[in-house]
């Protein structure tokens, strides 16, 4: 059941991102930053072999990745501001967000300050949850923005690049695989299993 739902998920990011183009990315890009677990190691990939089939251009793909980041965090970052940890922990576990996952994005915050905004964007699984403590300690907008923006371009345009090398090798890995997208649906799939099975141990311990 859980399987076939991930391929379900996988294909819709697939059609979203085929039928609105940038749009689609931002969109996707938002909710993966809102703290809803849509994987971004899916969305980014297929928009690189976009890239590759010259349907979209890699710098405005990392763009519009990094604007949807940005779009999607700040929802994230005003929710732990006026409603800081205990509403996170009350509603957490409806998005897999876990009360384990608050307390160690708490702790890099803590340990490397400020900084660790531009490094989290950079971390899978982490990069999803890591704007609820800016906003609980009131980080500056601005520099939360900055360093959101800046982070994410980077991890964009690594997976998009990724995504575009894949297809440019296609024609010797196609002797092994069908189709490219089920390549990247198998690398999410993989993911959100493995972020779907860290949610409920660690709920159960």
């Amino acid at each position: 059941m859980l399987e076939k739902l991930i391929t379900i998920i996988a294909a819709w990011i697939m059609s979203v991102i085929s039928t609105m183009g940038y749009g689609g990315i931002i969109l996707l890009m938002a909710i993966e930053s809102a703290c809803i677990p849509l994987p971004s190691e899916i969305i980014m990939p297929f928009a690189g072999f976009l890239v590759f089939k010259g349907e979209m251009n890699l710098w405005l793909v990392a763009l519009a990745g990094a604007i949807g980041c940005v779009v999607g965090s700040i929802p994230a970052y005003y929710v732990g501001m006026f409603g800081g940890r205990p509403l996170a922990e009350k509603y957490g576990k409806y998005i897999l967000l876990s009360k384990r996952d608050l307390d160690y994005a708490d702790h890099l915050f803590e340990k490397h300050g400020e900084i660790i905004i531009f490094v989290a964007r950079m971390l899978p699984a982490i990069r999803t949850f890591i704007a609820f403590p800016a906003g609980v300690v009131r980080m500056n907008m601005p520099k939360f923005i900055f360093y959101t923006f800046v982070g994410s371009f980077i991890w964009c345009a690594l997976l998009a690049y990724a995504g575009m090398k894949f297809g440019e090798n296609w024609v010797s890995l196609k002797v092994y695989f069908h189709e490219f997208h089920y390549l990247i649906a198998l690398a999410g799939l993989l993911f959100i299993a493995w972020y779907v099975g860290r949610h409920f141990k660690q709920e159960s311990q």
